[in-house]
């Protein structure tokens, strides 16, 4: 994979944690919503996450079908070490395996129940005075979206070291 096929993946994460924060931020925005346009409470959301080529293999097939690693009888069983890698993956700009990244697949409605309280003067009380709100905790969608931001930083980075060792290559060029 060539340092542009890094930021391909790298853009991809970029893109996918902005959603997972936008839908978090949703989350939050409508802990209270007790009506929808569907009828009943909001229902939280939920980001998934996939390969961006689809495959929903395992660290290890990816690794195995990029020629990395083997299965032996013993378990996975290293082809080569980083010094001796020829063929696709040998250049940093050069060919390789391609790039794949993350891509969301879907946002889901979690499926659990709504929360039950008592209020009969809110006006979506049922006959018993109860209204249904959604479940979401505000902790655990906090934790979420520091989870989103960090990610989103953490790649952000990632991005500007590839753009240095680009800058840099093309300096040594010079």
């Amino acid at each position: 994979m060539n340092l542009f096929g890094v930021m391909d993946v790298t853009g991809s994460a970029l893109k996918a944690e902005r959603v997972r924060a936008e839908v978090v931020a949703a989350n939050m925005a409508n802990a209270e919503t007790t009506r929808t346009e569907d009828g009943g409470p909001y229902r939280r959301q939920h980001v998934v996450f996939s390969a961006a080529d689809g495959s929903t293999g395992s660290f290890g097939g990816a690794m195995q079908s990029a020629g990395m690693i083997s299965s032996g009888a013993a378990g996975q069983i290293p082809l080569f070490t980083p010094w001796q890698m020829t063929g696709q993956m040998a250049l940093p700009f050069g060919g390789g395996v391609k790039a794949a990244g993350v891509q969301v697949s879907g946002v889901v409605q979690d499926q659990s129940a709504p929360l039950e309280r008592y209020d009969p003067g809110h006006p979506d009380a049922d006959a018993n005075g109860y209204v249904a709100y959604p479940d979401i905790n505000p902790l655990t969608e906090m934790v979420d979206l520091m989870g989103a931001t960090r990610a989103y930083g953490m790649n952000a980075s990632a991005l500007q070291a590839e753009k240095n060792m680009i800058s840099s290559s093309l300096e040594i060029l010079k």
